[in-house]
């Protein structure tokens, strides 16, 4: 089944793997999806190894997107962000928001909850500003309590 990913060479192969698996091999959808995501990653041509983890964030963020609106679905708002801040600022400034954290929340229900935002910061804390380290920690442990009700 691995090797079945590892030849898929773009998105597109990807996407239309999952379309034609879903139903019938979830579990293979979902490599598929996550192949997608890192393809689309390493296209941006990250600098660093933090940068391609927020750019496997915001891409998995817009294949959730995809999935709920039923067609290609940009972070648009996200994009924005790091066109006027960079990568590291942008993800900062996603955290550090005092709003519910959707993104978190839709991400972790398609089984992609180590493609957060929160996630990346708490696995690459030398590359954030402190405080919103602990805020991501603090709504990684936020999120996981509700999820045991």
């Amino acid at each position: 089944m691995n090797d079945i990913i590892q030849k898929l060479k773009t998105a597109d192969e990807c996407v239309q793997l999952v379309k034609n698996v879903r139903e019938r091999n979830p579990e293979l959808a979902q490599k598929a999806r996550r192949r997608a995501v890192e393809l689309r990653a390493i296209s941006y041509n990250p600098t660093s190894e933090v940068e391609l983890e927020l750019l496997k964030a915001i891409y998995a963020y817009e294949e959730v997107l995809t999935e709920k609106n039923k067609r290609r679905t940009s972070a648009s708002r996200t994009w924005q962000m790091v066109k006027k801040h960079g990568l590291i600022r942008a993800a900062e400034r996603a955290v550090d928001r005092k709003i519910e954290p959707a993104g978190y929340k839709v991400l972790v229900e398609m089984g992609l909850h180590d493609l957060t935002f929160e996630a990346v910061i708490v696995r690459y804390p030398e590359s954030f500003d402190a405080s919103v380290v602990s805020r991501a920690k603090q709504r990684l442990k936020d999120i996981s309590e509700l999820e045991i009700f």
